[in-house]
């Protein structure tokens, strides 16, 4: 018998509310299941949203899983930058937020193959400790650029200052780049796909088949 931290196995579709992180996710369906588990992907702990948690087994296909585009809508103030990029970090600028017609142009420019700087809050290794401890920690670093595609970044409704966003991103990018790029800070932030996976499938109790899940994921 094969030994129980490989089973279940398969794909959970999470939808995750803001206050826990990530890694509190998959502990809670590794303590329910049994079996081993990890994401495909981190969200912040102020984000909501998709997130998928591969168990068992299946935790060894989760680079294909990593490797696909996202999208999201986010709420962004354009009156301030923040340290991290999101409302938990300390105010670091206030200005007067963009007109619409600055705010639309500046949108044009982010659309496509951009360099963004990457989050000081983010889980990138800097001289081999990740950037988020040492910014607990207040040392201060360069943060290095990242070349990202930004398929689809729509604006949905600008008003008081905020303006909330569509974002399709590849692998990798960070739409608290974005935010900081347009001169704001996430207010929020929620995942509503993870390639072809729709939050409006999310149901945490059901495990979905190896097979099923690849065969949506290549599909």
């Amino acid at each position: 018998m094969p030994p129980r931290a490989l089973h279940p196995v398969g794909l959970v579709l999470f939808d995750k509310p803001a206050g826990p992180s990530s890694f509190a996710i998959v502990r809670d369906l590794r303590d329910r299941t049994g079996a081993r588990a990890g994401h495909a992907g981190t969200l912040d702990p102020f984000a909501t949203g998709l997130l998928l948690v591969l168990l068992g087994a299946f935790t060894k296909e989760a680079q294909r899983f990593v490797g696909v585009t996202k999208r999201y809508e986010t709420a962004v103030d354009l009156s301030a930058l923040t340290s991290t990029g999101d409302p938990e970090g300390e105010v670091v600028d206030e200005h007067e937020p963009l007109s619409q017609a600055e705010l639309e142009a500046r949108i044009d420019e982010l659309r496509g193959e951009v360099d963004l700087r990457i989050p000081t809050a983010s889980a990138v290794k800097i001289g081999g400790e990740r950037a988020y401890k040492l910014h607990r920690r207040g040392v201060e670093v360069e943060m290095p650029m990242r070349r990202t595609t930004v398929h689809a970044l729509d604006l949905l409704d600008y008003d008081g200052g905020v303006a909330r966003l569509a974002v399709h991103i590849s692998s990798g990018g960070y739409v608290r780049a974005l935010a900081e790029a347009l001169g704001g800070h996430c207010v929020s932030l929620r995942r509503t796909h993870v390639g072809p996976f729709d939050v409006s499938d999310a149901d945490p109790e059901r495990i979905i088949p190896p097979a099923e899940a690849l065969a949506v994921l290549e599909g």
